[in-house]
């Protein structure tokens, strides 16, 4: 039985809403390069949670974290950039940065906390 793992969870929602996101992009605003960009970092992030998951050592384990949250960086960037320059409107465009934050939040505290433990061992 699969347990549940909030942050591959919400990393995976969050990349379906990304592939969605660059689908209208694409298709009905007919922005090519901004989405692409989008589609890489927004998805990447979930990818990179995937394998700090299967890692086979804790260092191993915080690279990979440590990946998904430049990432999570990155797509907070193309988010606040596509709002400006209105291919997102106001709704869609908060709910993804939101959402983008709090996988922001999630990743940030389970580095930490994944530091820490490693600390107090040595």
């Amino acid at each position: 039985m699969k347990q549940y793992n909030l942050i591959q969870e919400k990393s995976f929602d969050f990349a379906v809403r990304i592939v969605n996101v660059y689908k209208y992009l694409s298709f009905e605003q007919k922005e090519f390069v901004l989405s692409k960009q989008l589609l890489k970092s927004g998805t990447s992030i979930g990818a990179n949670v995937e394998e700090a998951i299967g890692a086979q050592s804790k260092a191993e384990f915080l690279t990979k974290l440590s990946i998904s949250y430049k990432e999570a960086r990155e797509t907070n960037y193309w988010l606040r950039l596509l709002k400006k320059t209105n291919y997102l409107n106001d709704i869609e465009s908060a709910t993804l940065l939101s959402e983008i934050e709090t996988l922001k939040r999630i990743i940030a505290k389970i580095r930490l906390s994944t530091m820490s433990n490693l600390q107090n061992k040595n």
